[in-house]
């Protein structure tokens, strides 16, 4: 393999299963890559925000000056979006030899070891991290945590930014199974932050059974809301007189948090002044999330595909002031809990352009006549439309919509993806 699109389709025939939890096998490939030069590692999950949480991070470590490198997942457009290096996409040159690096030390192994598209790609990040230097990793956890390919890393600090019901098949389906799950990104001794209310036992039971520094949002930390600004009140620390972050939705100030109770707990190791947290506050930036595309109507675009992230984002477009109708274009994967989204968000919506996703998400996504069955069941009739991909229901919500109307597209990554890419090739 030579290019980067050649190794992506090497990649992902290389296991029967895209998901397969447990750690032996990359552990034992990481093991024969793994340099003795290691940067501090921020590890984050949660069901949802932990993308924002990085991102935030990695915009106020980078203005501080640190060589940072943030691994996330999915893309949205193109796979380079998963690799940054100092706040920009890693190019295909450099993930094609992070890809050879990780086929070399795999097939070293006796037998040779098969890995997943997601552990081919948190092995290649990680090389290609410590190959460049970087003095900061922020790695986001993909699903759940315990047995979650990046969870080989040791966390100088780690966040669980919210827990609660997705991905129930291979997590558990109570908050108290899947913030355990989650909690074992937690490392004995080191900083465990979690960053929402109501803890789940079972995570406070795990960091305090390893001894690990757990930092509880409004126990430990907390943050105030101001006009026009925010503060910030950690254990040892306070920052005053904050800018709400450039990312949009007034659960953002949470995830900020998180943030600066990270840095706060790495202070001696990565000082960061009052100025370059605000400067990184203001120039953070995060596609698809709560994200507003120049022009009118309005169009709105966010990933949001659990119940979690649907009420955020409902209170988020509460906030947007006054518009005449909201259109939906929507389409999510048939393993979500789509009722409960249509539940929370029916009311904020006029009207639905509706679309299936499996030529995009093959097999897992939802097809145009079970969204509309569940529209249908949530008393939607005859407020819906049907259309053959989402880039058309996107050209009839746009005809649809009035200058003062708003277009919210949403409902899984592959639907904000399809928009994005229409959006930047015009």
């Amino acid at each position: 393999m030579r290019t980067l699109d050649e190794w992506l389709d090497y990649i992902g025939h290389q296991h029967s299963a895209e998901i397969v939890m447990g750690l032996d096998r990359v552990r034992a490939v990481w093991e024969r890559m793994e340099s003795p030069q290691a940067p501090i590692n921020i590890i984050v999950g949660g069901t949802n925000g932990k993308g924002s949480t990085c991102a935030m991070l990695e915009s106020i470590l980078h203005t501080a000056g640190f060589n940072t490198g943030f691994y996330s997942s999915p893309h949205l457009v193109r796979y380079n979006e998963r690799v940054r290096l100092q706040k920009r996409d890693a190019s295909d040159e450099r993930l094609a030899a992070s890809f050879a690096a990780v086929e070399a030390a795999r097939i070293a192994a006796e037998p040779v070891i098969p890995l997943t598209y997601f552990e081919f790609s948190t092995l290649s990040a990680l090389w290609l991290f410590q190959r460049e230097e970087v003095e900061v990793a922020i790695l986001e956890v993909g699903l759940g945590g315990r047995l979650d390919a990046v969870n080989i890393i040791d966390a100088d600090v780690s966040i669980v930014v919210s827990v609660d019901l997705d991905h129930q098949s291979y997590l558990g389906d109570t908050r108290e199974k899947i913030g355990l799950e989650k909690a074992h990104i937690y490392r004995g001794g080191r900083a465990a932050i979690f960053a929402d209310n109501n803890p789940p036992q079972s995570l406070v039971d795990h960091a305090n059974e390893i001894q690990a520094d757990l930092r509880i949002l409004n126990r430990d930390f907390r943050f105030e809301r101001m006009d026009g600004q925010w503060q910030f009140f950690g254990e040892e620390s306070a920052r005053h007189s904050l800018p709400y972050p450039a990312l949009r939705g007034a659960y953002q100030l949470k995830n900020a948090s998180a943030a600066l109770a990270a840095l706060e707990a790495l202070q001696g190791r990565l000082p960061v002044s009052q100025g370059q947290v605000k400067r990184g506050l203001l120039e953070v930036e995060w596609p698809g999330r709560m994200q507003v595309l120049p022009g009118r109507p309005v169009v709105v675009l966010d990933v949001a595909h659990n119940p979690h992230a649907a009420r955020a984002l409902n209170d988020a477009l509460a906030t947007m002031g006054f518009h005449q109708n909201t259109i939906a274009v929507f389409g999510m994967l048939k393993d979500k809990d789509i009722d409960t989204v249509i539940d929370i968000l029916k009311a904020r919506i006029d009207f639905w352009c509706i679309a299936g996703l499996e030529s995009t998400a093959g097999e897992r996504g939802a097809g145009v006549e079970l969204l509309a069955g569940k529209l249908d069941a949530h008393g939607q009739s005859g407020k819906y439309s049907r259309h053959s991909s989402i880039t058309s229901a996107y050209a009839a919500a746009r005809e649809r919509a009035g200058e003062n109307d708003r277009i919210l597209v949403f409902g899984s990554f592959y639907t904000v993806a399809e928009i994005l890419q229409l959006t930047q090739s015009i």
